[in-house]
């Protein structure tokens, strides 16, 4: 085995990090930005629905299938080439996105984009780990919640904004200059902070890896155009499941995993990691259905579209903000509590709203959402992890982004099918306004999301705030 020796780390953690959030911040935003022109898409490509998802759940897959096997990636390549090689492969896919002549061009781009992120994630979580002492972490894990939860939300209002007077396309073009900023800083200030020993590869567990995850979320998200009981629905989630149980009976076998399966056995870190793949899960229904509402459901232009999910991004990003110091204070039992209730009472108020109802009351109540989870989020985030002892605390990240980017995917396959369900079952009715066909396909969302949001705050209630080893 060849091993480098550990870099020491002669800058401020704040600018060691600064480039790696930065692109982070880029990648979670590119998770939800086209969300928005979703409708426009579809137009322009002559393509279905069920089709044009895939520019948002192709994206997240590509992310959970990277996320498994970061732990190999940061014992093979040192952090600064694996930074700057990321960045460097974000700006090829949002490249190939920007000039996209064909739907299939934009949507390679996409996966290209979704590696880059999925590399990105990871190193973000485990750099941190690395660098503060569990004490300190909460804050900084709070700026890393604001990069992982505010980017997501944010997406839609800056495509709003952009979409007003500017083609789709745009939502790309602007992302470059960013990139090419967070390149030169993390250049400049990125240093090696972990050992690369370049252990052997397990090319077995990879491909289980692949195949699993990929055809667990392929199949969920083909069910919500061909039907739960479609024999290629039934065949391709029962693969997926079958090389997933190979996969995690390996990895429990091996002496040195690709992802360390073994963290599972501390309850509390276990607790954590479900909560976060339930509230992500929420963030990427929510945030993909309230664009279509606005726009297809309640006929607002993009432009106000974006001013009203505006005040739900600035409250998501303030709390996210101030959860991490919050947490430091008070830690977790409390606050993914009040989390959890929040984003319950505002999914309840969604559920029983109509076509009527104010939009002002509906932005109300999502802000208040948007302020809940944050509150679960970052706290459940940092408090999982310290569950770990600290030789381990790398592969509890790797499995938490895994699990959170596949559930984010599989949130995201879910809220279309219950979407058509929702305008299906309007038109079985005899409906025939289009707009109420939206409308009732975003309440059945929502009544997903609240049905989310009270499982959350009942694991809420048995969250532990003691830190490994004390």
């Amino acid at each position: 085995m060849k091993s480098t020796t550990q870099t020491p780390i002669e800058i401020k953690h704040t600018q060691l990090l600064l480039g790696l959030l930065m692109a982070g911040f880029i990648g979670l935003f590119g998770e939800t930005a086209l969300n928005i022109a979703l409708s426009q898409l579809m137009k322009d490509f002559t393509i279905t629905p069920s089709t044009v998802q895939w520019l948002s759940t192709s994206y997240i897959l590509a992310i959970g299938i990277l996320a498994p096997l970061s732990g190999l990636l940061l014992r093979w390549v040192t952090t600064r080439k694996l930074l700057l090689s990321s960045i460097l492969i974000f700006i090829i896919g949002t490249i190939i996105c920007a000039t996209a002549p064909l739907f299939a061009f934009l949507l390679i781009g996409r996966i290209i984009q979704g590696i880059a992120t999925g590399i990105l994630i990871p190193l973000i979580f485990n750099t941190v780990l690395i660098i503060y002492p569990p004490e300190k972490r909460g804050t900084a894990m709070g700026f890393v919640g604001l990069v992982i939860s505010f980017a997501p939300v944010i997406g839609p209002t800056i495509s709003g904004f952009l979409l007003s007077s500017l083609s789709w396309r745009w939502i790309f073009i602007v992302m470059l200059p960013f990139l090419a900023i967070a390149f030169i800083v993390s250049y400049i200030y990125m240093r090696n902070i972990t050992t690369v020993t370049r252990p052997k590869i397990d090319a077995l567990s990879v491909a289980l890896s692949v195949i699993g995850f990929g055809s667990v979320v392929f199949g969920f998200s083909s069910a919500g155009d061909k039907g739960w009981g479609s024999i290629e629905v039934v065949f391709t989630i029962s693969i997926g499941l079958i090389a997933l149980a190979l996969f995690t009976y390996r990895q429990l076998k091996m002496v040195i995993p690709i992802l360390n399966l073994r963290v599972f056995q501390y309850k509390n870190f276990s607790l954590g990691v479900l909560m976060i793949i339930l509230a992500f899960g929420m963030i990427m229904a929510v945030m993909l259905v309230l664009p279509l509402y606005f726009i297809d459901g309640r006929l607002l232009p993009a432009a106000l579209v974006g001013l009203c999910l505006l005040p739900c991004g600035i409250a998501n990003g303030l709390f996210s903000a101030v959860a991490g110091r919050l947490f430091d204070s008070f830690g977790a039992k409390w606050l993914v509590k009040i989390g959890a209730l929040l984003a319950v009472l505002a999914m309840t108020f969604l559920v029983f709203a109509t076509a009527t109802t104010a939009i002002a009351a509906i932005i109300i109540a999502t802000v208040v959402f948007m302020i809940g989870i944050p509150l679960i989020f970052s706290p459940a985030q940092t408090n999982a992890l310290n569950q770990l002892p600290p030789e381990i605390a790398p592969d509890g990240t790797a499995v938490l982004n895994t699990m959170q980017q596949i559930g984010g995917a599989i949130a995201i396959a879910l809220t279309m099918v219950f979407l058509t369900a929702g305008k299906t079952a309007y038109i079985n009715s005899g409906g025939v306004n289009t707009a109420f066909e939206m409308i009732n396909g975003a309440h059945y969302v929502f009544i997903f999301s609240l049905i989310i949001a009270a499982v959350l705050f009942i694991l809420s209630l048995f969250v532990n705030t003691k830190a490994y080893g004390k």
